[in-house]
C-alpha cells in the first residue's frame, strides 16, 4: 500500500449505513464512524490512523487494511468477518466475536478487554504482545504464530491447528481441546483439563497448573516444564514428559516415559491400561537408591 497515492479522509464523523461502502484507496484518520452499519464493507486499500467504530459490521469482506491507534467499541461487534490481509497495532477491540473466517490477520500490542468468540475459523494469524479476557478464543483457527499473549478465559484455542505460542500466559480451563500440532514455549498454562482430545500436543519450558490436565492426548511432548498442583494427569495419555518439578499425581497413562523429581500418587490400573506400555522415572528416588 502506498499511501501517497490515497484518497485522504480526516477529521470526519460518518452515519449511515455503509458510509464508505466499496470504499478503495483510502487514508483515514482522528475520523468516527458513529451509528450505522457496515461503513467499510467490501473495501479494499485502507489505512486507518487514530479513528474510531462505535456500530456493526464496520470492515466484512475487506482486503489490505491497516489499523492504527485505534478504537472498536462495544457496539462495534462482529466487526471483523471475511476480510483478508489486515494488521492492527497499538488498537483496543472492545467489541466481541470480531475475526471470523478471515486470513492473513497481523494483531501487533491489541487489547481486547471482551474477547468473547474472538478469532474463529481464521487463518494465517500472527500475534505479538496481545491481551484478551473473554471465552472460546481462537476457535478452529488454523497456521497461527503468537508471542506475549496474555489471556483471560476459558475454552480457548479449541480445535486450532498448526499453533505455535511463546513467551505467553494463558488462564483457561479447558485450552487446546481437539487441537492438532499445537507447540508452546516458555509459557504459563493454568487452568482444569488442559488440552484433552488433542494430537500432537507440544510443550517445552512450560509452567503448569492443571486438575485432569494433559488427557486424552495423542502424543504428548513435554520437555523441561514443571507442573504445580497438577493433579490426576496423563490419564489415557500417549505421553513422552520430562518434567523438571513434583508431579503431585499421575492416573492411568496409556503408554510412554514420564520423568520428575517425584511423583506424589502414581495411580496405574491394570483393568484399565497396560501398565507396563509406560516407564515411570522418579529422580528423587534414584538419587536415594544411590
Amino acid at each position: 500500500m502506498k499511501s501517497e497515492e490515497k484518497r485522504e479522509i480526516k477529521q470526519q464523523f460518518l452515519t449511515g449505513e455503509r458510509a464508505l461502502f466499496q470504499g478503495k484507496q483510502l487514508r483515514i484518520s482522528d475520523s468516527t464512524f458513529a451509528e450505522g452499519e457496515s461503513p467499510l464493507k467490501e473495501s479494499s486499500q485502507i489505512e486507518l490512523f487514530g479513528s474510531m467504530f462505535k456500530w456493526k459490521y464496520p470492515l466484512w469482506y475487506s482486503s489490505h487494511i491497516y489499523l492504527k491507534d485505534c478504537v472498536l467499541f462495544d457496539m462495534a461487534r462482529a466487526g471483523i468477518w471475511y476480510t483478508q490481509d489486515l494488521t492492527a497495532e497499538d488498537c483496543i477491540i472492545e467489541a466481541p466475536k470480531n475475526f471470523r473466517r478471515s486470513s492473513g490477520i497481523t494483531l501487533k500490542n491489541v487489547m481486547f478487554p471482551n474477547a468473547a468468540e474472538t478469532l474463529w475459523n481464521c487463518r494465517d494469524v500472527r500475534m505479538e504482545s496481545v491481551t484478551a479476557q473473554g471465552d472460546y478464543f481462537a476457535m478452529n483457527s488454523s497456521e497461527m504464530k503468537i508471542s506475549g499473549l496474555t489471556l483471560t478465559g476459558n475454552y480457548s484455542f479449541d480445535g486450532t491447528r498448526n499453533v505455535e505460542i511463546r513467551n505467553s500466559k494463558l488462564l483457561s480451563k479447558d485450552a487446546f481441546w481437539n487441537s492438532e500440532n499445537v507447540t508452546v514455549y516458555d509459557s504459563l498454562i493454568s487452568g482444569e483439563y488442559l488440552g484433552w482430545n488433542a494430537k500432537n500436543l507440544t510443550l517445552i519450558r512450560c509452567t503448569i497448573e492443571s486438575l485432569q490436565g494433559m488427557c486424552y492426548i495423542d502424543n504428548l511432548v513435554m520437555k523441561h516444564c514443571r507442573l504445580l498442583n497438577t493433579t490426576l494427569a496423563f490419564e489415557y495419555s500417549t505421553v513422552d514428559a520430562q518434567i523438571d518439578s513434583r508431579i503431585d499425581s499421575v492416573m492411568n497413562p496409556s503408554s510412554g516415559s514420564i520423568c520428575a523429581d517425584s511423583i506424589g500418587e502414581l495411580i496405574l490400573e491394570r483393568d484399565k491400561v497396560d501398565t507396563e506400555k509406560t516407564r515411570i522415572i522418579c529422580r528423587n528416588e534414584l538419587e536415594q537408591a544411590g
